[in-house]
């Protein structure tokens, strides 16, 4: 099966218009574009677009991965719990004629939305050229690779594959992930110790391949 693609929350959060609104949700992120497209002018988008680029994990039972459902106390009848207003394909709280509800799948169980997995944790890794001494700070996904990282890392420098990547003096795993090539995450004994991260984030030395002093 092919690899899903990770995203920081911080990149959800940059598709927040009308035009490219994407929205993540119990671990996924979704990108609702089309939808928004196919209900344009209808008043139940609202609650999504208000939502772009955003988590929406409150929204929904993470054990049925449906809507959030109460009981409503006069009726005695179980139904959607949207607090921030009724949204699509979330049908009415009475008894409507008027209703459509012939869309099929609704779309927070249509895959076809589904473009990657949201990172559970991010790390800050210092990405250091040694060829030209440029530095430049990634925020990146704990569960990604170095070669994912290093797809990443190709907006600053599109030859970076033409690198050695190390870490210590040690060459890097480009198959496996920062923490698996003995990179630790060390966020939380930061936070402990009141240290400013941004001033000990470790640091991923570049050595270019055709460089004739690393002899």
């Amino acid at each position: 099966m092919r690899r899903p693609k990770y995203y920081t929350p911080n990149e959800v959060s940059l598709h927040n218009t009308v035009e490219d609104l994407w929205v993540s949700y119990l671990g996924k992120v979704y990108d609702l574009t089309p939808l928004v497209k196919e209900h344009q002018g209808d008043v139940l988008l609202k609650p999504i677009i208000e939502s772009a680029g955003k988590d929406i994990s409150h929204w929904f039972n993470p054990k049925t991965k449906d809507i959030r459902t109460h009981v409503d106390p006069l009726s005695g009848c179980k139904k959607y719990y949207t607090p921030s207003g009724r949204f699509v394909h979330v049908p009415p709280p009475w008894p409507c004629t008027d209703w459509a509800n012939d869309f099929g799948c609704p779309w927070w169980r249509d895959g076809c939305y589904e473009v990657g997995v949201l990172s559970a944790k991010t790390r800050h890794v210092r990405i250091i050229n040694t060829l030209t001494s440029q530095e430049q700070m990634l925020e990146v996904c704990s569960e990604e690779t170095m070669s994912e990282i290093l797809q990443r890392y190709l907006n600053y420098n599109s030859h970076a594959a033409s690198y050695t990547w190390k870490y210590g003096g040690v060459n890097l795993d480009m198959g496996k992930t920062l923490s698996e090539n003995g990179i630790a995450d060390e966020d939380q004994e930061f936070y402990e110790l009141r240290m400013d991260r941004d001033l000990f984030t470790q640091s991923i030395c570049l050595y270019f391949n055709d460089d004739l002093t690393e002899l």
